[in-house]
């Protein structure tokens, strides 16, 4: 109708007012930038149906009530996914407790990857092509082992490291903040996303690294954005909240096509579709601690005062596909000596040579999780290849399939420095929280030292060294590019190639 249009058009106008005087009080960022979220948040306003509004309408009016009813009422609807928790063996477990807890949409996004996920099943199937040798009589006990490593300039108490994801809101209602406080009970180093739902300084605080050997939340993870001015002052409000590292993420500069999400009507946040209301219904946890929060929004995006959904189209249009390692060398530069730069989503020996040149500290071998290009090559068997490529002078950092402590050894025996854990800890955070977060932590550790104790190995470094004569590697899984086999320990049987 004329009025409804009208009402749209006057807000818009609101929003665009707010946003400009928002910016003007930020230096550095620009005007236009913050005129083009308004207008963003506006049209993404205007493309809702009268059923979206309605629902929009009803949860905002109902959260006060929700909100004072929390402390009550959400420790008893959580009640039973904090025993599906407590009560979890292994990451699988946890994943199916996500799936009892989250909304539909929600869980659809995070265990899903790209196309018909044969590279998601990949990533996680690749680690039993790898084996290990036993030691026998080694003399270790439990007080031997020592697994304290050094990551991205951080002293960690393990060599495994809580790596970005964005919108972790989404997941659970508690978002980073419950993650950091996880990380930094069993003193893990953790990554934040440029596209985080809770502030840089609620998770500095939440993490804070402040003693040696504790991790702390001390890594921002970066997109490559077109617009620098914004992408600066992403950087200085970074330096300013104590992060001491950068991981550019390279490999999502065009998004991979994710079919899960088409099929559960998945936006961020939720846009009260009707699909979406019934899967509420189905997951009253989830959906209660939703409703008793302020909708969550990007917050490290300058001048972005506007809910998560109201910035899609515009984050989408800051996506640069043309980011080349000109801009990647203007980043290491503005970045300066703060600390480590990492390139995260190498995945060829001719990138990660460049990198070093280029200037980054450290490669990360990464293929996002399976969700961007179908058939992209498992982690696992690319990272041989490219340390050999790099020297051991080089920090690799690797993620990817991991659902088990024993990968983690398996992919340091293979030449990972350190290994970046994703959906294993989303699939606790989904499920219930910080608890479980930590419940996720806790059997990835237990993994851990329990292969290193039987591999007869006191620290990672004496796993590297005895890697040799630990690693069985399946014959079968040689990869062939350009004529050569992708894993140096295979070449020898394919005939040297």
């Amino acid at each position: 109708t004329t009025s409804s249009k009208s009402f749209y058009t006057m807000q818009r106008l609101a929003v665009r007012r707010l946003s400009s005087a928002v910016s003007s009080g930020r230096p550095g960022a620009r005007r236009a930038a913050a005129d083009e979220m308004a207008d963003a948040a506006a049209a993404m306003e205007d493309k809702k149906g009268s059923w979206q509004k309605l629902m929009g309408s009803v949860v905002n009016a109902v959260r006060p009530a929700c909100a004072a009813l929390h402390p009550v009422l959400q420790p008893l609807l959580d009640a039973p996914a904090q025993r599906r928790v407590e009560a979890a063996v292994n990451i699988e477990d946890l994943r199916v407790a996500a799936k009892a807890r989250a909304h539909a949409m929600v869980f659809g996004y995070l265990k899903s990857g790209a196309d018909e996920e044969r590279a998601l099943r990949r990533s996680v199937a690749a680690y039993n092509d790898v084996e290990l040798r036993h030691a026998c009589l080694h003399g270790i006990g439990h007080a031997d082992l020592d697994l304290s490593t050094r990551i991205l300039g951080v002293e960690a108490a393990l060599p495994f490291f809580i790596t970005s994801c964005a919108g972790q809101r989404m997941f659970h209602a508690e978002g980073e903040v419950a993650t950091a406080k996880a990380a930094r009970k069993h003193g893990l180093m953790m990554a934040l996303s440029q596209l985080t739902t809770s502030t840089f300084e609620e998770v500095t605080a939440a993490h804070p690294g402040d003693e040696p050997g504790t991790g702390g939340a001390k890594c921002l993870q970066l997109y490559v954005w077109r617009d620098r001015v914004l992408l600066k002052e992403v950087l200085d409000r970074a330096k300013a909240a104590g992060f001491t590292s950068l991981a550019l993420t390279a490999d999502f500069s065009w998004v991979g096509n994710r079919e899960e999400d088409t099929r559960t009507g998945f936006t961020v946040p939720p846009n009260y579709s009707f699909r979406q209301t019934v899967d509420a219904l189905k997951a009253p946890a989830w959906t209660f601690d939703f409703m008793s929060r302020v909708p969550y929004g990007y917050k490290a995006v300058p001048g972005a005062d506007f809910a998560a959904e109201s910035l899609v189209d515009f984050i989408a249009s800051q996506m640069k596909p043309e980011f080349n390692w000109k801009d990647a060398e203007w980043l290491c530069s503005e970045w300066g000596d703060t600390g480590p730069v990492a390139l995260k989503g190498v995945a060829r020996t001719t990138d990660a040579k460049r990198a070093v040149d280029t200037g980054f500290q450290a490669i990360w071998v990464s293929n996002h999780g399976g969700r961007q290009l179908e058939d992209s090559v498992a982690t696992i068997d690319s990272l041989p290849e490219i340390r050999e490529a790099v020297g051991e002078g080089t920090e690799v950092i690797l993620d990817g399939g991991v659902r088990r402590g024993i990968d983690v050894v398996k992919a340091l025996a293979r030449g990972a420095d350190s290994v970046a854990i994703g959906r294993a800890y989303l699939f606790g955070l989904a499920a219930g929280g910080q608890r479980g977060v930590e419940k996720a932590i806790e059997l990835l550790t237990r993994d851990v030292y329990l292969a290193m104790g039987l591999l007869g190995c006191r620290t990672v470094a004496e796993l590297k060294q005895k890697a040799p004569e630990i690693l069985v590697v399946n014959g079968a899984s040689a990869r062939m590019s350009a004529g050569a086999v992708l894993q140096p320990e295979l070449r020898a049987a394919s005939g040297g190639k």
